[in-house]
């Protein structure tokens, strides 16, 4: 298995791993073809804030993805460059899961993230994955809490 950041070559197969994933949540009408295209352009507008890390098992054949959000914090006296990151979409194709791919993908875009400057890295987490998030050393802390979007 090979873990490096994703370009924008890994397109297809990001926006395929992100359709996939997100099936069960919502149907949709779109294609992944489609979904293809409208990845590409947001990701043109958010690579300098969006990274992606794939998991390739032979050649080009991306089994997993995880991304990661970054976030400039408001500046503080003597500390004007303040970066915060966040982990997104995480997702490896099941019938590759339990063999340490999701974490080894977590841990490469919270790495990328301390090599930037990020202060703290957050992710927000099913409970089923809680314990694999604890092992890579993430805490959870009862400062950090959210404001659930009201429909």
């Amino acid at each position: 298995m090979r873990i490096s950041q994703a370009d924008t070559d890994d397109i297809g197969n990001l926006a395929r791993l992100l359709w996939r994933d997100t099936l069960h949540e919502e149907p949709t009408r779109q294609s992944v073809d489609a979904f293809a295209v409208d990845l590409a352009q947001w990701w043109a507008a958010h690579h300098h804030t969006h990274a992606a890390f794939v998991a390739r098992l032979r050649g080009t054949e991306i089994v997993g993805m995880a991304w990661v959000a970054l976030l400039p914090r408001v500046p503080r006296p003597g500390a004007t460059s303040r970066l915060s990151a966040d982990i997104q979409s995480v997702f490896v194709i099941p019938e590759h899961r339990g063999q340490g791919i999701g974490s080894a993908l977590v841990q490469a875009a919270a790495e990328h993230a301390t090599r930037l400057g990020s202060l703290r890295t957050t992710v927000n987490s099913s409970r089923r994955a809680v314990p694999v998030y604890e092992r890579l050393g993430f805490e959870s802390s009862r400062q950090l809490l959210q404001w659930p979007a009201r429909q």
